[in-house]
């Protein structure tokens, strides 16, 4: 993996909108960001996308090419900025959802979605667990379905064999598409899970409560795993399905891009408006990003998309093909950006 760049720590950080200037900044209103400066492109969404779009937004800044705010409200909470226009561009770590685009219909937001990265949502532990080797979809299900709270409270409760000790959850919060991914693919249903477990919109958040815990047990985006493998241990995931890999299969940059370690591998997005592009900062941005956006990811721990997706995006972004390749019914499991873009 690349050298990665330094993530911010702490919620305080990344909740904060960040400004990253150039020396002139135009004047006047930008469309989906009443406060902003012509040059200004407003940006909210996803902490997953967070960090791939602060690196292109750094090197945006840079070229000397214009100014982008970028706040971090989570996947839902982002698009609810976005179909309010209140933002030009939202991160997005799953597609957008039944609800999402009929609120930006109501407020005659149209949208262009493009896939930006690969990213695996991963399970780990503490380091001193030594008795988990790998887990089964259906052993993660039994973990964190609704019916599991109150019942499934230890890890013998999980596997004959496993210790008579407490399981202690951690998860990204119920805000986030990471949230939504995950128990899409080993619930079954976006947004079920049990309650009864710690949440939080910042991942550095998770990897200190995991790694400060003997008998935790959480989940979140591959790329901070990266970050912290010292702190943690990733298990591996069995899904049953001999075609995607036989037995467990590790999370790792080539298992998630090509599609092997599943159901937790996943695309992510930005969406941005159509008013939006018509403005030149904000459709240089967003070429920018198509442009430089796989390299970036890399540095800062995500997953390139193959050069051939980057181009259908290109191509989708050029002509302006608004609407969600995903039908706007949120997460779809086991399907590749490639093949919804080449449709």
């Amino acid at each position: 993996m690349a050298q990665m760049r330094t993530k911010h720590s702490g919620l305080a950080l990344l909740t904060t909108a960040i400004a990253l200037m150039t020396a002139a900044c135009g004047g006047g209103q930008a469309q989906g960001g009443a406060d902003a400066s012509a040059d200004a492109i407003t940006v909210d969404g996803s902490s997953t996308v967070y960090p791939i779009t602060e690196a292109v937004a750094e090197e945006f800044k840079n070229e000397g090419a214009g100014r982008v705010t970028i706040g971090v409200s989570g996947t839902g909470g982002g698009f609810k900025k976005f179909c309010k226009g209140e933002v030009e561009i939202t991160g997005a770590s799953r597609p957008i959802k039944p609800s999402e685009v009929e609120s930006c219909g109501q407020a005659g937001v149209e949208y262009i979605e493009l896939p930006v990265s690969y990213d695996g949502i991963v399970v780990v532990v503490h380091p001193s667990n030594t008795w988990v080797e790998s887990f089964t979809v259906d052993e993660l299900k039994k973990i964190w379905a609704p019916a599991a709270q109150g019942v499934v409270m230890k890890w013998s409760d999980v596997r004959e064999g496993w210790p008579d000790k407490p399981l202690r959850l951690f998860g990204a919060g119920v805000d986030s598409g990471t949230y939504d991914y995950f128990t899409k693919a080993i619930v079954g249903e976006e947004h079920a899970s049990r309650g009864d477990f710690t949440s939080s919109e910042d991942d550095n958040v998770l990897v200190q409560g995991i790694s400060s815990d003997e008998n935790a047990l959480g989940f979140f985006g591959y790329a901070y795993y990266a970050e912290n493998q010292d702190k943690l241990r990733v298990i591996p995931v069995d899904d049953g399905v001999p075609g995607n890999g036989d037995g467990p299969i590790t999370p790792s940059v080539e298992t998630v891009a090509d599609a092997t370690y599943q159901p937790l591998s996943r695309p992510v997005f930005i969406y941005v408006s159509t008013a939006a592009v018509k403005r030149p900062a904000v459709e240089k941005f967003v070429e920018f990003y198509l442009e430089r956006g796989g390299a970036l990811a890399q540095e800062v721990g995500y997953i390139p998309l193959p050069a051939s997706v980057y181009e259908l995006a290109r191509k989708r972004y050029k002509e302006r093909v608004t609407g969600s390749v995903f039908g706007g019914d949120g997460s779809k499991i086991g399907v590749s950006a490639e093949q919804l873009l080449a449709g």
